[in-house]
């Protein structure tokens, strides 16, 4: 299936229900307060009990009481079929541009709104395949790993944030992309083999795009700059630049120029010392032969 194809089921999947909101996000426990308002609102104002507005829209009582009390996200056919309901004329369904973007975490919205803008992006990935890269199994299998562990409805959540972030690859004009990812993580079976394989499948998918750039960074070089972890820059139209890396500034974002040039010193370097994008896709033919 297409990336597309992907973000348009997994956005589908995210609009369920079930999703509690993200406490630490100020502006969307707003919104999600004020809909679960309207629509409470709304419902006494035409005399419909809970239970009977649940029947009608095709939900039980108890998620009725937790979208009115703004504790879960309602999905998009929620809210259109509660305005047909409750004659609301359409401006229950007009909520469903903010509630759409509340869906996903904070920090996981703020950064696919910066990807959304860049024009460039670079990362350098030290221990495992990049977001922007995984396929959504090799995702769900990552999340599930963690410990402790998420919930179910917190894995299907970031899951489909992730996902989601992966429209950069259908932006037009195209951004251009470079990635390079150490050779350990491509090696690692996560989620299993069928799994494994989907992924390395993507990354050659991925890889042979015309404004993509893959490398790979082989286990036998022996020091390099990124052994700090992670490290991302993002350029803007504007001339602006926003980077971040685990091993400098204390992992913050920054937009600072000299730390900036600091970054795309040890991002260059790290380029210049991993495998050429041709022999990287074909270390990713390699292991598909090898699994």
């Amino acid at each position: 299936m297409s990336v597309d194809g992907e973000v348009r089921r997994l956005k589908s999947e995210a609009d369920e229900p079930g999703w509690e909101v993200d406490p630490d996000d100020d502006w969307g426990v707003a919104v999600v307060a004020t809909v679960g308002r309207q629509l409470r609102l709304r419902r006494e104002a035409v005399g419909m009990r809970a239970a009977e507005f649940g029947v009608a829209v095709g939900y039980g009582e108890d998620l009725v009481y937790k979208i009115e009390g703004g504790k879960r996200i309602p999905r998009g056919e929620y809210l259109d079929r509660a305005d047909e309901v409750l004659g609301a004329g359409g401006l229950l369904s007009a909520m469903k541009e903010d509630v759409a973007k509340v869906r996903y975490p904070k920090k996981v919205r703020d950064l696919a709104q910066l990807e959304a803008k860049a024009v460039e992006i670079g990362v350098y990935e030290s221990n495992s395949v990049n977001g922007l890269l995984q396929t959504p199994e090799h995702a769900r299998a990552a999340f599930e790993s963690r410990q402790p562990p998420y919930s179910p409805e917190e894995v299907d959540r970031m899951v489909a944030a992730r996902v989601a972030r992966q429209s950069v690859f259908e932006r037009s004009p195209s951004s251009s992309l470079s990635f390079v990812l150490e050779e350990a993580p491509l090696r690692r079976p996560l989620g299993g083999t069928m799994v494994w394989r989907q992924q390395l499948e993507r990354l050659l998918e991925v890889g042979r795009l015309r404004n993509v750039t893959f490398q790979m960074m082989p286990m036998h070089c022996e020091v390099h700059p990124g052994l700090d972890g992670r490290i991302e820059l993002l350029k803007f139209e504007d001339g602006t630049a926003v980077g971040r890396s685990d091993g400098a500034f204390n992992g913050r974002p920054t937009s600072d120029p000299k730390q900036l040039r600091i970054l795309e010193l040890r991002y260059g370097t790290i380029r210049a010392q991993a495998l050429p994008p041709r022999e990287s896709l074909a270390f990713i033919e390699q292991l598909l032969g090898e699994t």
